[in-house]
């Protein structure tokens, strides 16, 4: 018999539950979970550790390891993990819109979209992002790190927008075309390697809250609760006791 991914395990992993129905606050309990469980972090990518596109590989990483991952590892395990328990959820691709206005690499980020009453975007591997399923109607979402909406563009495009205080900015564009994880084998090799990658200059650890949000940014520490902000640098001595004692990571030297 072939090894065989345990969804149990993964779901152990997070603080959660095997679901006994497919609703939209199951839905959205999980995907708190797995982003305050989960780190968003490149610890690879800047070791040059190479990532494959192989879901055992990841749920090794993730799961036995007690690892994070990027987008591809993260939504990849997490949309795995969903249709198993039976949402209707495929993998769909995304361009993120850089902070300057300018886009990044098109089809470089993976998301997921899972069909209920209405079709949800899910992302548990964006980082600093919202915490909840967005619907594709228009509807408004707030949480800690801002209000979400989705955006028609046209019959083939919507857009992630967040506001904060009161201005509005485009997160990432998307479609609804279904996509395997094979598909970004190209923005995942360009994603760890390039220096137009946003993931291969400093070390990037951040997960959720239950009041914010915490990110290890190379030697700092930023503490986001309740909309204040507290930063501490660290000492490699320190930042080896964060990613242990805040992520649960232990880096192999």
């Amino acid at each position: 018999m072939g090894w065989s991914m345990d969804k149990v395990a993964y779901l152990k992993r997070f603080n959660a539950y095997p679901v006994e129905e497919c609703y939209l606050q199951d839905l959205a309990r999980l995907q708190s979970l797995h982003m305050q469980n989960v780190p968003f972090e490149n610890l690879d990518v800047i070791r040059e550790v190479p990532i494959y596109l192989n879901l055992e590989n990841i749920y090794e990483k993730i799961v036995t390891q007690k690892r994070g991952g990027y987008c591809y590892e993260i939504n990849g395990l997490f949309h795995w993990l969903l249709q198993e328990l039976g949402f209707d959820a495929q993998l769909i691709s995304a361009t993120v819109q850089k902070p300057d206005g300018t886009w990044s690499k098109a089809d470089t980020h993976a998301a997921i979209l899972v069909n209920l009453d209405v079709p949800y975007l899910v992302d548990a591997g964006f980082g600093d992002s919202t915490v909840s399923p967005i619907p594709l109607g228009g509807e408004r979402h707030t949480d800690h790190s801002g209000t979400y909406s989705i955006n028609q563009v046209d019959e083939n495009f919507y857009d992630l927008v967040r506001e904060n205080d009161g201005k509005e900015r485009t997160l990432y564009r998307f479609s609804l075309e279904e996509k395997q994880l094979a598909d970004f084998h190209e923005g995942c090799v360009f994603n760890q390697v390039s220096k137009d990658s946003p993931f291969t200059h400093d070390d990037l650890v951040t997960k959720a809250t239950p009041e914010g949000r915490v990110t290890l940014s190379d030697h700092q520490l930023t503490r986001t609760q309740n909309g204040k902000k507290e930063r501490t640098d660290l000492s490699p001595d320190e930042k080896t006791k964060v990613l242990e004692e805040e992520f649960g990571i232990a880096l192999k030297n």
